[in-house]
């Protein structure tokens, strides 16, 4: 059976970045894996599973990438080594080895694309931004706004660069098109102008506005929409708000992590809850319905008589929904018996009596002392 090209089967277009191809594979990894899939329909789960694998492993090397999108298949297949694929004998083979050192060897692909003026056209960088919210806002999502920088066409120049009166000049070096040319060999290797640095324009007297750069660097307020059941350190994808691109490129994306706060009483693992509830010596003795809190309002958990410390109780439900589950996680709830403090002679007195009541009862009340005690006996022997 014929493979199917690397792009259809991570549902993405030619142009996708790297980012965008590794959520790809991460998502259908995630759904095809062979220890999600079992019982019927494994065998095809995991034929998915490898041609998802064999996509990314050549898409994420920017070189077999490279060769992929010039020659298909045949440019990454290891039988094909040495004989060049479609191009001719050799000739391929020595792109694709050497394409990542040299950059846009024989016009193949790269960092950069031509032009409608000829000049080289670049994708503008990511940005990244760190957001902190609380618990709650991650539980439940929000909207909000953020303000990042931003590039404006400089009034004083039109965006041209240069000092008004003045304008811009065809560069030298590589004749407008932003690229020179040096011979490696048989081969010429094609590079960005070191001049004009791709721009195919040299601008001798620059606008003092801007620095000669035609754009000025102001900010502006961004809306964001923050899904329910986020988790720290996931990132959102604003497309197209990174800097700008040169040369009419177009412009990176901007990546907004999230970072939680730390509660006061929760604390997150993927999608449950944990929190610590301390409860009196004498409620924990003599057991009863006690309030818990959750995300939501108020739970009631039922403790039994002569509960321990660290004794867990388990609220289904009562955790966070993730962004990618079907259903919330748990709340557990962690016991911890609190030892009275500050008594007064009353209740000195009282409690003396009551631990007298405790011994004289003999090992009944305490049957984990009597049997540590019983273990350190041995220890000794």
């Amino acid at each position: 059976m014929a493979k199917r090209d690397y792009y259809e089967v991570l549902g993405l277009a030619k142009t996708a970045s790297e980012e965008e191809i590794k959520k790809a594979y991460r998502k259908l990894a995630m759904k095809f894996h062979p220890d999600r899939n079992q019982g019927e329909g494994a065998k095809a789960a995991e034929e998915k599973f490898k041609e998802a694998k064999e996509a990314y492993e050549m898409l994420s090397d920017a070189q077999k990438r490279a060769a992929y999108d010039q020659h298909g298949h045949a440019g990454v297949d290891p039988n094909m080594a040495g004989r060049g694929g479609p191009g001719g004998e050799g000739f391929g083979g020595f792109a694709e080895a050497f394409g990542d050192i040299f950059g846009d060897i024989f016009g193949g692909a790269g960092g950069a694309r031509r032009g409608a003026g000829g000049q080289q056209v670049y994708r503008g960088s990511d940005l990244s931004y760190a957001m902190e919210i609380t618990l709650e806002e991650a539980a439940r999502g929000k909207e909000t706004q953020i303000r990042i920088p931003s590039w404006e066409g400089c009034e004083t120049c039109s965006g041209s660069g240069a000092k008004p009166g003045t304008s811009a000049k065809s560069c030298g070096s590589c004749g407008g098109t932003g690229t020179v040319h040096m011979r490696q060999g048989f081969f010429s290797v094609q590079q960005t102008c070191p001049h004009c640095q791709g721009t195919g324009k040299i601008i001798p007297d620059p606008c003092t506005a801007c620095n000669g750069q035609g754009k000025i660097k102001k900010s502006k307020t961004l809306e964001v929409k923050i899904p329910a059941g986020i988790n720290e350190g996931m990132r959102i994808r604003s497309a197209g708000n990174g800097e700008p691109g040169v040369n009419g490129g177009p412009s990176g994306d901007l990546y907004i992590e999230i970072r939680i706060k730390q509660h006061e009483i929760f604390e997150r693992d993927g999608d449950d809850l944990h929190c610590t509830m301390p409860v009196g010596m004498t409620t924990a003795a003599l057991g009863g319905t006690i309030e818990v809190p959750t995300l939501g309002g108020k739970a009631e958990i039922e403790l039994p008589e002569g509960s321990q410390h660290g004794k867990t109780f388990r609220l289904r439900g009562k955790g966070i929904k993730g962004v990618r589950s079907s259903y919330p996680g748990d709340l557990y709830c962690h016991i911890s018996i609190e030892t009275p403090v500050k008594l007064t002679e009353h209740q000195r007195k009282l409690l003396k009596e009551l631990d007298k009541s405790f011994r004289d009862g003999g090992e009944r009340h305490s049957p984990n002392a009597k049997s540590w005690t019983d273990r350190v006996k041995d220890l000794f022997k």
